[in-house]
């Protein structure tokens, strides 16, 4: 037997939470690009964009992402880019049209791929003491009744979006 004290060994890593937290995240990430692409999503139809069903994540996803790129063209060029409708038709019934190549949209950098359940539009607007008031609109007729589902976000002067908000959901 050596003089030499054993070092101990170092005390077990718990990894089990970032794993489980990684798999979380791929899912979530694998359940919009699924929906973004127009796969199905587990547990929701094609049917009405009701909360949490694909149609319902490529709204949301896509009209964040258009805010963003909104302001983010506002950062670089010191003003807002309108953009759309497009495509100039609202889709119905849930039924995917494909997404023009429209100028102002490839400015912007949005790209909501090549067919989409949804218009999208950039709004410029002046609030009464003079300020940009700009909104981020998704519009459908998911269940092609001819009454729209609008999901809308706002910028604030700081280039804040709000939650999204939704207009007549399911219809």
């Amino acid at each position: 037997m050596s003089g030499a004290t054993p070092t101990p060994s170092p005390p077990p890593r718990k990894k089990l939470p970032l794993v489980v937290a990684g798999l979380v995240v791929l899912g979530v990430a694998g359940g919009v690009l699924l929906a973004l692409r127009g796969g199905p999503t587990p547990g929701a139809g094609a049917g009405p964009a009701h909360a949490g069903s694909s149609l319902d994540t490529e709204a949301r996803v896509n009209v964040l992402a258009l805010c963003d790129a909104a302001q983010a063209w506002r950062d670089e060029h010191g003003g807002y880019l309108v953009a759309g409708p497009e495509p100039r038709e609202v889709p119905r019934a849930g039924k995917p049209v494909p997404f023009p190549r429209d100028e102002a949209f490839l400015h912007l950098g949005f790209d909501p791929g090549e067919e989409v359940n949804f218009q999208y539009e950039v709004m410029l607007q002046e609030s009464p003491v003079g300020e940009p008031e700009v909104s981020c609109l998704a519009r459908g007729d998911v269940d092609g009744d001819g009454l729209n589902t609008v999901y809308r976000v706002r910028l604030d002067a700081n280039g804040m979006t709000t939650p999204v908000e939704v207009e007549n959901p399911g219809e």
